[in-house]
């Protein structure tokens, strides 16, 4: 019996893929190539481990080795990652995601930092409000994340902020040391439709005061625009600070809610060397 990572990688690929043609596209490599590592994997076990039909399935053979198969890549890629660790070979581009208020007040320091200690390995940044950056983790767009408040945890947090009202320099409530979200009562308020709103809605709980948004806005340029030329007042996380013109300010509120902010990888594949390093660097980094 002579199995090789090819072999089990192209398994591993058609069954999370679903078809022949999918996985080919999901390792950049042409669908008779997956078909062929698939057939001497198959004559190398002396079983089939997939079904022929219009959906290619595991066969109960192929699931009971499929774990198998997932352990050994995984074995594989750690072995790479901590050679590359190891020798500072890692290198190459990381496709990175992260919200608006990470890609201004958190990562300009990171990526000096990563510049410095990762010479050989480029970023490259995409901006999208929460919900886009998660998508483009999982569909593979992105090799790497800035997430908020993920239900997994395998990466590092590179950040955590709190909320604050975001008002005009010259509103009333500017100058106070902090204040409750019912304070704002009496302004028109600008609700963050993206990623942000969960968290808002729990502050308004938090102080028992009912949510009434008047604009409901996605761009979180745009919601710092409408608050500067005064039309209404909006909350926001902390590192909204790096992005704030000279016109507003953040105030503190009584009422707290904070964002973890978690660099990562794919959650359900396997990480390029190039993303380890990146996360074990910023590890280092904030410890």
């Amino acid at each position: 019996m002579s199995l090789n990572l090819a072999q089990l990688r192209a398994f591993v690929a058609v069954a999370d893929e679903g078809g022949f043609g999918a996985a080919a596209g999901a390792l950049g490599v042409s669908q008779s190539a997956v078909s062929h590592a698939v057939a001497a994997l198959e004559k190398a076990v002396g079983l089939p481990v997939l079904s022929r039909d219009r959906r290619p399935r595991p066969t109960a053979f192929g699931e009971d080795i499929l774990v198998h198969a997932r352990a050994a890549l995984s074995a594989a890629t750690a072995i790479t990652t901590l050679a590359a660790e190891h020798t500072g070979s890692a290198k190459g581009t990381v496709r990175l995601a992260a919200p608006p208020s990470v890609c201004q007040g958190l990562l300009p320091a990171l990526l000096e930092h990563w510049a410095a200690e990762l010479p050989h390995i480029s970023v490259q940044l995409f901006e999208g409000e929460d919900d886009e950056v998660a998508e483009w983790l999982g569909n593979g767009t992105a090799d790497a994340a800035v997430l908020v408040d993920p239900e997994r945890d395998t990466g590092t947090v590179v950040g955590e902020d709190v909320f604050h009202a975001v008002v005009r320099r010259d509103h009333p409530l500017a100058g106070e040391a902090a204040i409750s979200v019912a304070d704002l009562a009496d302004d028109p308020l600008l609700l963050s439709a993206g990623g942000c709103e969960p968290h808002v809605r729990r502050l308004f709980r938090a102080a028992g005061t009912p949510l009434r948004a008047t604009h409901h806005v996605r761009e979180l340029g745009t919601l710092l625009a409408m608050v500067t030329h005064g039309v209404g007042v909006s909350v926001a996380p902390g590192l909204v600070s790096a992005l704030l013109g000279r016109e507003l300010v953040l105030v503190p509120l009584r009422e707290t809610v904070g964002r973890r902010l978690v660099l990562t990888g794919p959650q359900h594949q396997p990480w390029q060397p190039a993303t380890t390093a990146l996360v074990a660097s910023a590890r280092r980094r904030t410890r």
